[in-house]
């Protein structure tokens, strides 16, 4: 597999030679994964910078001017492959940390006026009077019907819908009142 020198391999691969490809691959493999492994200690990021390393010499072979041995060459590449991937890694992660952190500020201002609003309507119930307050209860926090709060507090199904439009008119004020 060796016997050809690195020199017929650059020459072979400019050529369009797919072999020279395959022979350089197997003859650089593992001493150019080593490289990789011992600066990204992941196995499969480093398979995926030497995959690219060997399709761009393939892609770009018609342009190859190696000025240094070929071992020497293609460790550059290995090592500027790996820099590249560590950068773009680098931006990725600080971007997901700027959306996550954008994200949690947006939360943290939604959970700010969820609780101001809880609170102006828990205002505005408490505010009620105290039969209208009670036909609200009965129908928004136990989800009573109707028909079924007129028979509880034994009055009419028009009183319990006068007392619903009532507090709602109340608690609509008092919610606008907020956002002005």
């Amino acid at each position: 597999m060796y016997e050809y020198s690195d020199e017929k391999i650059i020459e072979s691969l400019k050529n369009g030679d797919d072999h020279a490809l395959t022979l350089l691959f197997k003859k650089y493999w593992t001493s150019l994964f080593v490289v990789a492994h011992n600066v990204f200690k992941d196995k499969e990021a480093c398979e995926d910078i030497l995959q690219e390393v060997f399709l761009t010499i393939w892609e770009k072979r018609n342009e190859l001017q190696i000025k240094t041995s070929l071992k020497a060459y293609l460790y550059a590449c290995v090592k500027y492959e790996v820099y590249r991937q560590l950068k773009k890694s680098y931006s990725k992660q600080r971007i997901d940390d700027d959306l996550i952190n954008s994200l949690e500020e947006s939360a943290t201002a939604n959970n700010i006026e969820y609780k101001q609003l809880v609170e102006t309507v828990s205002f505005a119930v408490d505010n009620l009077p105290p039969k209208c307050r009670e036909v609200y209860q009965l129908s928004r926090q136990e989800s009573l019907t109707h028909k079924a709060i007129a028979s509880k507090m034994n009055i009419s199904t028009k009183t319990v819908e006068n007392h619903i439009t009532k507090a709602l008119k109340h608690l609509k004020l008092n919610i606008q009142t907020l956002f002005l």
